[in-house]
């Protein structure tokens, strides 16, 4: 039996059904929306449904943009032979804060998974072999997670982009910096070893 209106549970079910929020999140979520005057809890609602109306896929990278190509796309300053894939937007958005990368990208929208029934067509690798079949691109950096999923997506892709003469990099994977050696694990540490450097 609950102590609250049915309205109130129902929003704190929405919130609990977030990735990362708990029950408890979920109802201080709850609650502090019914406490917004109501302009506010309407600009709210309003901001949540017009991104899910407006935000779409960019018709050449596959990241979220409100018109049919992202502002990086367009953007004359990157170098357009240069493509970096990675997993989700939110990769685009890391690699960014960066600022050391000026090409493009292309988003995946997941990884090959078949534990969970994620296959080559269910994510975007076929836009992507069309980009790099048109003869504009020159290295396309693989820059996804390094756990089993992502290196099966890397190689699976980086299979299909070879024939057309492609340069296929990665992200170098090793010791994070200020780590120490003692708390690194085994894989790790042989990454770095084998991607080691010249100095």
């Amino acid at each position: 039996m609950s102590f609250f209106p049915a309205a109130l549970d129902n929003l704190v079910e929405k919130f609990a059904s977030l990735p990362g929020v708990g029950f408890k999140s979920a109802q201080r979520l709850a609650f502090y929306i019914l406490s917004l005057p109501e302009g506010e809890a309407k600009d709210f609602a309003d901001a949540i449904y017009e991104a899910r109306n407006s935000v779409r896929c960019c018709s050449v990278c596959q990241n979220l943009t409100d018109t049919d190509v992202c502002a990086i796309c367009r953007s004359p300053a990157r170098n357009a032979k240069l493509v970096c894939v990675v997993q989700s937007p939110k990769d685009v958005a890391a690699i960014e804060r960066a600022r050391e990368y000026n090409g493009r990208y292309h988003v995946l929208h997941g990884v090959i998974s078949p534990m969970n029934h994620i296959g080559p067509d269910d994510i975007r690798v076929k836009e992507l072999v069309d980009r790099v079949a048109q003869g504009d691109i020159e290295e396309v950096i693989m820059a996804l997670n390094p756990d089993t999923e992502g290196e099966t997506t890397a190689k699976y892709i980086s299979r299909l982009i070879k024939p057309f003469g492609v340069k296929v990099t990665r992200l170098a994977h090793g010791l994070p910096a200020g780590a120490s050696l003692e708390f690194v694990d085994d894989a790790t540490i042989g990454q770095a070893i084998d991607g080691r450097q010249e100095m």
